[in-house]
Parts: structure tokens; sequence; C-alpha cells
């Protein structure tokens, strides 16, 4: 009956073209990211992003509410970049980063009654993580520090007035370049103390090793903990972390867990005997749930509090005593906020966790909490993009803000609805999703798109994507689904594809094109099928196994597991978790599962679309396909994104590119009325 009635109210409301979101529209969305409540839990700080239509580029500026919804007020707003806003132990003080003409970012401090702000650092590279010492006094940080490297070769010297191509790069480190960040600098991340009221930032950790994430004082304010790999072979390890504290007045270095396995982000109990972290044990598997862990300082003893607790732990945050804490995870596709009992006991607050990734409807969230257990924390819907939002204990949680209904409260939102099914290849239970055309009549027949996410090992939810309502707004229903693999349904579901991928994934997705026909209004001869990373690959591997689609976009995808391992920035993760062995001891694995080995029975008209600056997916595995596909005279394009990282959407011009690029590769082999 509920979607009877939903099919109804959408056949009731036929869409002006003028009120159909449009893609420039991109440019007017706003979101809440990275919420900050005051000690006092009386206001909520946060990181306002919203993009710059003459720059295309995000900007982002920081603004304060209090927590029953008034006095909504820009803090920081010019048109640049604030980020990072972490308010004093007072409540008086809001420390950020912002980036200072030509000094590169820095470390501010903003007085938050009379609205003084002062530039505490001139360092040279971003710093990040910011951390108040419970006194008040110092601001803790990490940053990179680089590496001094003596040249392999001296060149000679150049005639003067000689233009002389750049010199050699050698490369003797391990990963050498990151998607998003390009080559990257030899040097460590350290971590760095500052006074709260300015002065020279004084380096605590040194050496070959990466030292950082979450940040957290002891309340003595004399030591601060965090996560480091400091084995010999952290290059070749890189999940495995542990626990370290740093004392402020000396620098001593004190390790306090170890085990096989990442722990990280801890966080210092009120009374400050103890603290809460997260980490697994790694057993090589391709996804290990993350549990919540409380180490006693006095004694050193750890013990798990998430017990058995079958969903991965994003965030982990003490609720205003020392008995409970705030946690955030992922369930079905969507993401909750929970209190947590120190006997694992888990009581879900809420379920609207979201909004804050642009883009694709993957499952994402913010949250703070204040001394007295009030929190803060974004707050998506399917209609909406990271709204503020806020609570305390179980009660109801209340929204503050709509930052969105300027640019689409007069618009007609593609509504979404929850499908699930069997799969073919087991029955195992699949959830998906639907978008449909504003408008839609269910007595029509639509063209269909399977939208796939990637990762593999994400999920995506009921939440606010642009490229998806982008789509439906085409005429197009949607159909977005969490097969096998994904996570939010527990460690046996997520790890289906262990070593095993790709797989019967791709029957849960058939069953689902199948479902939504059964329906009785798709036009079973225009199904389009298209996905990015994780998605890309599945796409891939559809088009090769089967003709049923009118046409098909693979973007950023891996299509020749051999090449990718070894060109990708992520070697050692491809290796030791997706692989048994290294490609040359298990040549025909890698190739059973990838993409290319299937080129011969493709048919389906297949574009190729990838960001030139891709790292995680490089663009030559898109060429590969692209090449195979013209030697098969299969119609094909191979679309390239400038400067675009893995991501894509970083910039709104992207996300419309790559949209609007999907959909004219579609409409060529849509039919019309």
């Amino acid at each position: 009956m509920t979607r009877l009635v939903l099919v109804l109210l959408l056949a009731a409301a036929p869409a002006n073209a003028a009120d159909i979101l449009k893609n420039i529209d991109v440019f007017q969305l706003e979101r809440a990211v990275d919420p900050q409540i005051s000690p006092d839990g009386s206001r909520i700080a946060y990181e306002r992003r919203a993009f710059d239509i003459m720059a295309d580029r995000s900007v982002s500026s920081i603004w304060v509410i209090d927590s029953d919804g008034d006095n909504h007020l820009p803090l920081l707003v010019d048109g640049g970049s604030f980020s990072g806003q972490r308010w004093s132990p007072g409540g008086d003080r809001l420390a950020y980063v912002s980036q200072v003409e030509g000094r590169g970012p820095q470390i501010h401090v903003l007085w938050v009654d009379t609205g003084q702000t002062a530039v505490l650092t001139n360092v040279q590279n971003a710093p990040g993580s910011l951390a108040w010492s419970p006194d008040g006094d110092w601001l803790a940080f990490s940053m990179l520090v680089p590496a001094k490297r003596e040249p392999l070769a001296t060149p000679p010297a150049a005639p003067q007035g000689a233009e002389w191509a750049p010199g050699a790069k050698v490369i003797d480190t391990m990963p050498f370049r990151a998607d998003g960040r390009g080559y990257l600098q030899p040097g460590n991340t350290h971590v760095f103390v500052v006074p709260a009221d300015g002065g020279t930032p004084r380096q605590l950790t040194s050496g070959e090793y990466d030292h950082g994430g979450q940040l957290a004082w002891t309340s003595d304010s004399k030591r601060i903990l965090f996560a480091a790999n400091r084995q010999k072979n952290y290059q070749h390890d890189p999940v495995e972390s542990e626990l370290w504290s740093v004392e402020v007045a000396d620098g001593e270095l004190s390790q306090l867990t170890d085990r096989n396995g990442p722990d990280f982000g801890p966080a210092i109990s009120p009374d400050g005997k103890s603290v809460a972290y997260r980490g697994f044990d790694d057993h090589m598997m391709g996804y290990e749930n993350v549990g919540v862990y409380v180490l006693d300082l006095a004694s050193g003893e750890t013990r798990k509090i998430s017990g058995d607790f079958d969903r991965s732990i994003g965030d982990v945050q003490w609720a205003g005593n020392s008995r409970s804490f705030y946690v955030r995870y992922d369930d079905h596709g969507r993401t909750h906020l929970a209190s947590m009992s120190m006997s694992g006991n888990v009581e879900s607050i809420t379920d609207d966790l979201g909004g804050v990734v642009m883009g694709r409807p993957y499952t994402s969230g913010d949250f703070s909490v204040a001394s007295n257990g009030a929190f803060a924390y974004t707050a998506g819907t399917a209609t909406r993009p990271a709204d503020l939002g806020t609570g305390r204990g179980n009660r109801a949680t209340r929204r503050l803000t709509a930052l969105n209904e300027d640019a689409l409260g007069h618009k007609s939102i593609s509504a979404i609805e929850e499908i699930a099914w069997r799969s073919s290849a087991d029955g195992l239970d699949i959830q998906g999703w639907l978008a449909f055309p504003p408008g839609f009549d269910p007595d029509r027949k639509y063209p269909l798109i399977l939208e796939i996410h990637g990762g593999p090992r994400a999920a995506y939810g009921p939440q606010f994507s642009p490229e998806i309502q982008l789509y439906a707004a085409a005429g197009y229903v949607v159909l977005y689904a969490n097969p096998r693999g994904s996570t939010s349904y527990g460690y046996d579901f997520v790890n289906e594809i262990h070593h095993n991928y790709p797989s019967e994934d791709y029957d849960d997705l058939m069953s689902g094109v199948d479902a939504v026909i059964e329906r009785g209004y798709i036009d079973e001869e225009q199904l389009f099928v298209t996905g990015g990373s994780g998605g890309g690959v599945l796409t891939a591997w559809i088009v090769g196994k089967t003709d049923r689609f009118a046409a098909a976009v693979v973007a950023k995808p891996v299509i020749n597991w051999i090449s990718h391992t070894l060109t990708a920035d992520g070697t050692h993760t491809w290796t030791r978790y997706w692989f048994e062995k290294k490609p040359w001891e298990d040549f025909a694995t890698y190739w059973a599962q990838s993409p290319l080995s299937l080129v011969g029975n493709v048919t389906t008209p297949t574009a190729l679309l990838t960001g030139e600056a891709d790292y995680r997916t490089p663009i030559g595995e898109s060429e590969q396909y692209y090449h195979a596909l013209m030697l098969r005279k299969v119609p094909t394009v191979l679309i390239r994104i400038p400067e675009a990282p893995h991501g894509i959407v970083t910039r709104p011009s992207h996300l419309i590119a790559k949209v609007d690029n999907i959909l004219a590769w579609f409409q060529r082999y849509r039919k019309t009325d």
C-alpha cells in the first residue's frame, strides 16, 4: 500500500520543465559539514560548503547557530576556505585553518564574542587535526615534514643562460603518488604544538614514520595520544598502526597498544582515566568490522566494548560522561547515530545522518558531543543535502537548518523508494532504491538506468545525490543498489566477494533489474547501465556477460587487475587483501577476474569515462578497454575529464561533465516517443 500511495502521488504531480533540476543547479547546492558543538552545548559551529560558479570550486565558510535554532550567523565568510573549526575548552575561542596570502594554510584563532582573529602559525605545509589542550594553553596539530633526499646523480652545471630540461626525479618510497594529491612530497607527518596565544610551533615526534590522525590530550595537558605505524616495514604493511603518546615537555614516546591490526582514533574519557579508540584484528580479509575498545591508562589493560556487534563503527565519542559513548555506524544503507554502553549495548538514536558526500548517494555523516552529552550532527535526506541536527541522549532529534530550500524548494525533486529482492544466484536478500522522473506515470513505459556504486566495499542509501537526481530529471527511472560486497549488512555479506570479485554480485544486480521490470513501467529495450570505480568494474563485467543493455558507460574502472595492482596508489592493499598472491604468482586468477578477459563477448555500445588525474584507477585502465573495443569495432568513445582525480566531482563542472556525457551517450541509443 505504501508504494501504491507513493506512485499515485508522483503521478498526480506532473512536473513543469522549468521546475526540473538542471545541471547548472549543481552550483547552487550547499551542505553542512563537520558540526562542532560548544563544550556547554549552547552553540554549534559548522563548515558551510557551497560552490563558486566563477571559480568552479568548492568554497567553505564557518557559521554558528544556537542549539535551539536561533542566531544563525556567519563567523568567517569571504569566499575563501575555512575548515577544521574546534572550540576551546572554555568555549570562548574557535581555532580553524584558513589560507594566508603568500603563506598557504595557517592556524587561526577567533575570539567568538568580539570577532577578533589572530594567525598563530607561519608553517610551510598545511596543518591538520587541530586539538586544544584541556587547560586551553596549547593547540596540537599534525603536519608534513619534508624529507631531505640526497640526489642519486649530480648533473653538470648548465651554462649561464641555458634552458635545460627539468632534472630527473628519483623515487624510492611507496606509495609515491596518491589520488587527489598527485605525486607525493617525500616526508612524514608529525605532531606539533603551538601556544594558543601565538608563537613558534614545536615538533614533538620525529623519524621516518607517520604520526597523526585524530589527536587527543590527556586531562593534565601533559601528553598527546595519536596513531602511528612505527614498524620497520611500515611501507609494506600500511594497514597496521598502534596508539602512542608523546610527552609535551620532552617528546618522550610511549606505545600504548600492541597487536596485529590498526588502532586509531583515540578519545580521552571526561574523567581522564580511559581512552576509547577503534580498530580490528587483521586477518588478511578484504573487510573487517571496526570495533570499539577502551584502554585503562593506569593499568594499560584494553578490552573490546563493541563485542560481536556486526557493523563497523565509523566514529566513537564519549557521551558527556565516562560510562557511555555515541557511535556512528551504517545499517542497511542508513547511517545511524547511536548510544553504546560499556557493556556493548547499542541503541539507535537517529538514522538520518548523511548528505555530506556530493555526487552519488553514499552513506556519510559527521557528529560531535558537548560536555553535557548534547550532540550536533549532519542530517541528510533523499531530497536534501546535509543540514544541521541536534539532540541529547535518546530524546528525539531536531533539525536546525534548511540550507537548500532556496535552491530546491521550488524544484520537482525525484522521490526515492526502497525496493528489495532475492538474488537469482542463491536467494540472498538484496536492497536497493528507485528514483522516479518528476511527473512519473506508472501507466507509461520508461527507460531504466542501473547505477552501480564503487568501493566495492561501500554502501548506497536514501541520500541526496545530484547525479541520481539529474538522471531522473532526464526521464529515466534509476535503480541503485547494494549488491553483495556492500557494507552495512554485516561481516558475512560484505565478505561474500573476498577473493571473489566480480562474481555473484552480477546476479544480484541482474535480479534487481528483473524485479523493477516486473512492476510494469520499464521498457525492456531501453535498459542502460553505468557505475564508477568498483561500479565501473561491474559495468564492464556486465556488458561482457549480457547484451540486454542498450548502452553502457564504464566510469573510472579497473579493467585489468594485473596492470592495476602495479600502477594504482594502493598496490599493497590490492595484493595483500584483494588477492591471495602477487600477480606473477597467480596470473590466472587476476586475469579471470579482469573485465578485459570478457571483452571478446561485448556487443553493447560502451563508453569509457575517467579523470586524467585519477591515480586510484589510472586512466590507462580505460584506455586498454577503449582500444580493445575499437579493435572489435564495438561502438565506443573515451571521455577524459581533464585534471579530475578519481572522485571526479571535486569541481562542480566535472560533476556536470560526467552526468552530461553519460546522458548524451545513452541518448544516442535511447528510443524517443
